[in-house]
């Protein structure tokens, strides 16, 4: 029996899936870096594998082919924005607001892109559409308790639709590259606006 081959299983396992999970992580970075620099066309496997510093045999074995390395960053991005913007608890404005300018001073810019491109290609189209769709959700949920007392009537969908409107990140493009104010001013300015909507009784 081989000892030290034994002896060595348990330690090279976890490394082996921390290296798996690293580059992972390295191949869905560099296929988002590319399409901030370009159309999506030019995303391509062997342009990803350069960038990444792997091979386009270990991209296809990860993620099966170009369709479901897009899908599979999509995905990733999307968990991201999620998992950041899911901490606020409802109600709190001030909370929402923050959050919502440090996701889109981090991501802003990809999402005015995606927004720019979606009518070039289907998978845009069905990325950005989940994005409304998220960031519809967030604002039914972060804003609930200004909501709910309207539910059954007209003004509900209305007020969730002006709540989705200047929380939009093209309020945020108009506000804060634009009109060049700083992150403080941006905050404000949202809190003012959202004020008649959410003051207590």
């Amino acid at each position: 029996m081989n000892m030290a081959g034994a002896g060595t299983r348990p330690y090279s396992s976890p490394k082996r899936a921390t290296s798996a999970q690293e580059t992972g992580r390295r191949i869905l970075q560099a296929t988002e870096d590319l399409f901030m620099e370009g159309p999506l066309a030019d995303v391509t496997l062997g342009a990803v594998a350069a960038r990444a510093g792997v091979t386009v045999q270990t991209i296809i074995r990860r993620f099966g082919d170009r369709a479901g390395l897009i899908d599979a960053s999509a995905k990733a991005a999307t968990a991201r924005v999620d998992n950041q913007r899911s901490a606020v608890p409802p109600g709190d404005v001030p909370a929402a607001v923050d959050n919502l300018l440090e996701h889109y001073e981090t991501t802003g810019a990809l999402a005015l892109k995606l927004l720019a491109e979606e009518q070039t290609s289907p998978v845009l189209a069905e990325i950005t559409g989940g994005a409304r769709r998220l960031h519809r959700e967030w604002c039914r949920r972060v804003f609930a308790p200004f909501l709910d007392p309207l539910k059954g009537s007209p003004d509900h969908d209305r007020r969730l639709a002006q709540f989705v409107a200047l929380c939009d990140v093209y309020t945020w493009k108009l506000l804060r590259l634009d009109a060049g104010l700083s992150r403080g001013q941006v905050a404000r300015s949202l809190l003012e606006m959202l004020e008649p909507f959410t003051r207590r009784p």
